[in-house]
């Protein structure tokens, strides 16, 4: 045994000293601008607008009234917009209709959330009103169907891409129509440049999706869809809900509508389709399952005061929102603006889940922004808020890859805009290219994505480097 005087005495930790309370510093007052996420637009807007001077809240809060009276088709529109927007505004506009591959169709709510001094430029407009004047030559790379649902569709109207999830489309109509929309192959009625896949309702067709997910053993989480669960009917909402829950083993159900941007008001006037909603949550939680809605706010604009009634009620009633952004040019591809609609979601009670590159479809590559925006503003938003409440963001990788996260391409050349990704537990082995949109290039790689020959050598070029990088891991 050594004795006391041979054990080695242990080096003493230095102390640690904090701070006199004479050093210590307070942050500076917060700037009210950070605070703006609190700010919400109230007030009866829409009396802005001269055809809507005399709508009582009442009646504006009646999603009856909204429907009633939704803007569908070039018509209706342009009667609305005459007195408000230039004339030269509304002719590129009536040109757009005829170059666009969704019908158009916008509520009452959101023609009042657009600014009318600057219809060319506001971000709402952009996303649901084509101008002729700002399209752009679609990506030669681009298809219909980019994401390949169909493909992956062993029974009409379910996309079985992840092992444990399915897509599951039981309509193809929405209260709006999004110029962006991924499935302008199939949502809303036929155009002069779309000739649509039919996804009528139909209990029938549903009952073959439902047999389907009741063979497979490892789908747990079901995503309805559309179109749009908002113009699905109580009754269906609810039909459809109890039907999935009871399969074993489904362990999840979201319903997705964008209803909540675009007519918040259906929340606080259709008790029955809420209350359909309800219930078949409440029976998930008897079940230990969960049921949520997932939305689509895509512009701190689209929030207001309406919308918050809206999700508060949702909340109340214990049901969770969560919230898919689509990144787009002029909408939401400032830095500062996505960082808003993130805090601004969260002052609602809505998660912030993802933000997505923005698919390569028809007729909306004005729409689209490169991967390394996406990249930039990720980085940007990144600490503005909790992690939970911070949206992860993704490219939806064409020819069916599925979801992977921005920063995990295995190649991305900023000269000609092609980025490889893989999806090893979706698609082993195969490797997904995603590509930037030409007006993002340089003159002289513009150029080249118009010769043929060059284009095949860029996407070969592409996927030789994204190999090699496999192979040095």
């Amino acid at each position: 045994m050594a004795s006391a005087e041979n054990v080695p005495t242990p080096e003493k930790a230095p102390k640690s000293h904090a701070a006199p309370p004479a050093e210590r510093k307070a942050r500076p007052p917060v700037d009210p601008s950070v605070l703006r996420h609190r700010e919400l637009k109230g007030g009866e807007f829409w009396r802005e607008i001269p055809a809507f001077a005399n709508v009582s809240e009442e009646e504006f809060l009646d999603y009856k009234w909204q429907m009633k009276n939704s803007l569908y088709g070039e018509d209706k529109l342009l009667e609305l917009m005459e007195g408000l927007a230039p004339k030269a505004f509304v002719d590129d506009v009536l040109r757009g209709f005829h170059l666009a591959p969704m019908a158009v169709r916008v509520t009452p709510y959101l023609f009042s959330l657009i600014d009318w001094n600057d219809p060319l430029h506001d971000p709402i407009r952009t996303q649901f009103i084509p101008v002729a004047s700002r399209l752009t030559m679609d990506h030669p790379m681009l298809t219909l169907d980019s994401l390949h649902e169909q493909a992956d569709a062993p029974v009409e109207g379910l996309t079985h891409r992840y092992h444990d999830k399915a897509l599951f489309l039981p309509l193809d109509t929405c209260p709006v129509y999004c110029r962006f929309c991924t499935r302008s192959y199939a949502i809303g009625v036929d155009t002069d440049v779309v000739e649509k896949v039919s996804l009528k309702v139909s209990p029938k067709r549903w009952e073959e999706a439902f047999a389907y997910i009741e063979s497979r053993p490892e789908l747990e989480d079901i995503v309805i869809s559309g179109g749009d669960a908002y113009n699905l009917a109580f009754k269906h909402i609810e039909a459809i809900g109890m039907r999935l829950l009871e399969i074993p083993n489904i362990r999840r159900i979201r319903f997705a509508t964008k209803g909540l941007a675009v007519m918040p008001m259906k929340i606080l006037s259709d008790e029955r389709w809420l209350d359909a909603v309800t219930r078949v949550a409440e029976h998930g939680r008897k079940l230990h399952k969960q049921v949520a809605i997932h939305t689509h706010f895509n512009n701190p604009n689209e929030i207001t005061e309406i919308s918050r009634r809206a999700t508060n009620t949702l909340f109340e009633r214990g049901i969770t929102v969560r919230n898919q952004s689509v990144l787009q040019r002029g909408v939401n591809d400032e830095p500062e603006t996505m960082r808003l609609l993130v805090k601004r979601l969260g002052e609602i009670n809505v998660e912030a889940y993802y933000v997505y590159q923005h698919d390569m479809v028809q007729g909306v590559e004005d729409l689209r922004t490169s991967l390394q925006t996406n990249l930039d503003i990720e980085k940007f938003v990144r600490g503005s808020t909790a992690g939970f409440n911070t949206p992860t963001f993704v490219v939806d990788a064409p020819g069916g890859g599925g979801k992977r996260e921005a920063h995990s391409y295995e190649h991305y050349d900023r000269e000609t805009g092609v980025s490889v990704y893989s999806a090893p537990s979706v698609k082993p082995g195969q490797l997904f290219t995603y590509f930037d949109p030409l007006h993002s290039l340089s003159d002289a790689a513009r150029a080249d994505w118009k010769d043929a020959d060059k284009r095949e050598q860029m996407v070969q070029d592409a996927l030789s480097a994204a190999r090699s990088h496999q192979g040095q891991r």
